[in-house]
């Protein structure tokens, strides 16, 4: 028998360090609208730069109630994603957002071609992904940076330290 379905796939292996990040801002609070929709410019224009090793950038929406509003992005490898993380204006926005999540919460979950997963969830009330199944615990030492989280220890330091973070 015969299927009517077309069906594809694709050939990753010219991508061997392949880093595929989903992720979200969450509106918790009313004042969250407004910081919703003042980062979604300066994130749009961040993309449309195509910063070093970015290969694709997707808007996705997650939830209308509450509004939860996110992306999708490729990129080549970790390396180069933790370097756009560590430079201008991504830098800034992450300290920001870390001093005073203006009434949204963030999260992100990555998944890397070469092993390893991790995620991070500031500010989120509800159980949403790995969160929904996996023991859920403080972002300190190790699990601070997202290269320590994904078994990727040589990533360098955080964008923000957990000194710098929690003082002491």
């Amino acid at each position: 028998m015969q299927t009517k379905v077309d069906r594809r796939t694709v050939d990753l292996s010219g991508y061997p360090n392949l880093v595929v990040v989903y992720l979200g801002m969450r509106v918790n609070r009313l004042t969250g609208l407004k910081t919703l929709f003042g980062f979604g410019p300066r994130i749009a224009s961040s993309a449309a730069a195509q910063p070093e090793g970015l290969l694709l950038h997707e808007t996705v929406v997650y939830s209308l109630f509450p509004p939860n509003v996110g992306m999708r992005q490729y990129w080549r490898d970790m390396g180069s994603l933790l370097a756009w993380t560590r430079s201008e204006p991504h830098r800034d926005w992450w300290k920001s957002f870390l001093k005073d999540s203006g009434g949204t919460g963030f999260w992100h979950e990555t998944y890397l071609m070469t092993g390893g997963m991790e995620a991070i969830y500031d500010d989120v009330p509800q159980a949403i992904g790995f969160m929904r199944f996996a023991p859920v615990m403080p972002a300190r030492g190790p699990m601070f940076s997202a290269a320590h989280r994904a078994g990727k220890g040589n990533g360098g330091g955080p964008v923000i330290g957990e000194s710098e973070l929690y003082g002491g």
